[in-house]
């Protein structure tokens, strides 16, 4: 059975994060404070309160919660592939699908990133990595997976990680009418294949 209260108290938590993206999005992080978010949540102050320690818990859930979004939509789509270098395409592809269909999200994460301080006032985007983050982890597997069953040539996995996600990640701050999101795509893939083969 559903414990009722916890079920209750995710989906209000889940409703304050979006707000916060939507505030983001909005506003950007210079201009948010509580009452902006409780004002687009639809929710009092207090309750925000109720849920989150303050405004830096609320966007320190808010990065958890677009990383995982982020990693669930790619994996789930990767994850319908067999082949190493069919996991690699779908990889890339739907990582730019997202940030095609996700572009509040995008932003907000941006804004986060790039603006939230620690206690010592450093950024996050400036702080020492202690654990790879989860999508790069993911891309390294395909990749070693694939120079396991020879699918792939030789190439240091890590590398070419990185290479792929500063591409991916570079795509994010480009905007225009000009911009030709499908052939960027085709450009990524056919450089990595190049790569891998």
């Amino acid at each position: 059975m559903v414990d009722q209260p916890s079920f209750i108290a995710e989906a209000r938590r889940e409703q304050i994060i979006k707000a916060t993206v939507d505030v983001l999005n909005e506003i950007g992080y210079v201009n948010i404070s509580l009452a902006k978010i409780a004002k687009m949540a639809k929710v009092s102050t207090g309750l925000i309160s109720y849920h989150f320690e303050d405004k830096e818990d609320v966007l320190n859930n808010t990065l958890v919660y677009l990383l995982n979004t982020q990693f669930d939509y790619i994996k789930g789509r990767v994850s319908k592939e067999e082949s190493a270098y069919d996991q690699l395409i779908t990889f890339i592809e739907a990582s730019l699908a997202y940030q095609g269909t996700h572009r509040v999200n995008n932003i907000a994460l941006i804004e986060i990133v790039f603006n939230v301080r620690t206690e010592d006032n450093i950024s996050y985007y400036k702080l020492p990595v202690e654990e790879e983050e989860p999508l790069y982890v993911y891309l390294q597997e395909i990749l070693h997976n694939g120079q396991k069953t020879n699918e792939f040539s030789e190439f240091n996995p890590k590398s070419l990680s990185t290479m792929i996600q500063g591409a991916i990640a570079e795509r994010m701050l480009v905007n225009g009418e000009g911009f030709d999101l499908e052939e960027y795509k085709n450009d990524l893939v056919n450089m990595v294949t190049k790569i891998v083969k």
